[in-house]
């Protein structure tokens, strides 16, 4: 393949000519306003945004394990100007130790290993004339990276290079990759050198609990998609509904407990080990017995965040005056009294009226009694966790359904059915696989 310059000159010192480049903080902070990450001297191009900025600070740049010296790797018919790289520990041996090793902080460092990686693996499948087009291409590439002409998507970002550019590495993660000289689909045996860089999977899922291709198995398949920042999405209708007969006696538990199941393990993922959130999409015919169940699945976990969020402010504003009244003086018939007789509801009339508010509130009876002992161990005040709307909120995790985007598959036959005012069926997918089996519809 040939190619021609467009943006770049060969007489520059650098594929990004007289670009402007310059130091910028990129910050993240929680509603209340506390500090969730941080990086000051983050070096970008002058014309990017902030919004850029803190796209590839907070979740494209390496994080851990980038050397502060590299060295070349000889490689033979490899130009030296393209081969790869690895931490230089002779070079580093006047540094301290811990800081030998790092994050990422200068965009140039993610273009060259991005552009640098990709042209190593041109040049080793022969997809250049010449060595020039082979620099032509780095060259031009990271000018367009540079100037946001274009963009991978976000594993590559993430992935991409770090073997080629620092000599990072772990064990297989169990992924795959094309072997550009037999064509054949191959079994990666490490973690970088051949990376897990794409970004969307469609995979299967059997109706079998533990088997190659079954439910849990499908967790591990998302969960390593998800480790390197990709999304998946499936569709579940062959998984058998509730209370379907299983094959050792018994009756499912449904469709509904394994995806709330698969839900919580996305949650746990943080795609690319960065603040990003895993990718997770779920699809379900409307023949399923479960769609109904399936359909208002969010709509319930919506309602428990609101009665979650709005309990705990009532439960913080009624147990917060009982403990303080608790705590107030009671003047009966002119003498004042504290104690046991501010704590009896009978004696401290507001007291009383406090806690008869609280349980016409639905306050349980034991919180409303916990409080009062409380105030007689000597508490004069207590603190009760409240919740709020926030997406990323303790309310949020708490329920289920919030780390997937549900769609529901609809046919023809269902669009009819509407517009004939006709019945729409549900059959249990043991009936469904029973009539394919008999070769009925």
């Amino acid at each position: 393949m040939k190619f021609t310059r467009f943006y770049t000159q060969e007489e520059w010192d650098s594929p990004f000519g007289n670009m402007k480049f310059e130091p910028r903080k990129s910050e993240i902070k929680n509603p209340d306003g506390s500090l969730v990450f941080s990086m000051d001297d983050v070096i970008v191009p002058k014309s990017w945004s902030q919004v850029s900025t803190d796209v590839i600070a907070q979740k494209y740049f390496r994080k851990a394990g980038v050397p502060q010296k590299t060295r070349k790797i000889k490689e033979k018919g490899v130009p030296e100007w393209l081969q790869r790289s690895e931490a230089d520990e002779k070079a580093m041996k006047d540094i301290a130790e811990e800081n030998r090793y790092g994050s990422e902080t200068d965009s140039h460092q993610v273009f060259h290993r991005l552009a640098g990686c990709w042209t190593y693996w041109g040049w080793k499948h022969d997809y250049f004339d010449s060595e020039k087009d082979a620099k032509v291409f780095y060259e031009e590439l990271c000018y367009m990276l540079a100037n946001q002409m274009a963009a991978p998507n976000s594993p590559q970002w993430f992935n991409t290079g770090l073997h080629w550019a620092y000599g990072i590495n772990g064990p297989s993660q169990g992924h795959y990759y094309g072997d550009g000289e037999t064509g054949e689909l191959t079994k990666s045996e490490d973690a970088y050198s051949h990376p897990q860089p794409h970004a969307c999977f469609i995979q299967s899922v059997d109706d079998n609990l533990v088997n190659e291709g079954g439910i849990m198995d499908l967790w591990v398949r998302e969960a390593r998609l998800f480790k390197y920042g990709s999304g998946t999405g499936s569709n579940f209708s062959k998984i058998r509904g509730e209370g379907e007969p299983l094959s050792g006696g018994g009756r499912s538990s449904g469709l509904m407990s394994f995806l709330k199941i698969g839900d919580k393990a996305a949650g746990a993922i943080k795609s690319g080990g960065t603040t990003r959130r895993a990718a997770k999409m779920v699809t379900l015919d409307l023949d399923h017995p479960d769609i109904e169940e399936y359909v208002n699945w969010k709509v319930r976990e919506e309602r428990k965040v609101a009665s979650i969020v709005t309990g705990s402010k009532v439960l913080e504003k009624h147990l917060k005056k009982i403990i303080k009244l608790c705590n107030t003086p009671v003047e009966i018939d002119g003498r004042t009294f504290n104690g046991a007789v501010s704590r009896d509801p009978l004696k401290n009339e507001e007291l009383g009226v406090a806690i008869k508010r609280a349980k016409q509130d639905q306050v349980p009876l034991n919180y409303i009694e916990r409080v009062v002992q409380l105030a007689a161990q000597g508490f004069t005040d207590l603190e009760f966790e409240t919740y709020d709307t926030d997406w990323d909120s303790e309310a949020y995790r708490t329920v289920s359904g919030q780390n997937s985007n549900n769609s529901v598959r609809i046919p023809n036959k269902f669009m009819k059915a509407v517009k004939n005012d006709d019945m729409w069926d549900l059959y249990w997918r043991t009936e469904k696989r029973e009539a394919a089996e008999e070769g009925r519809d």
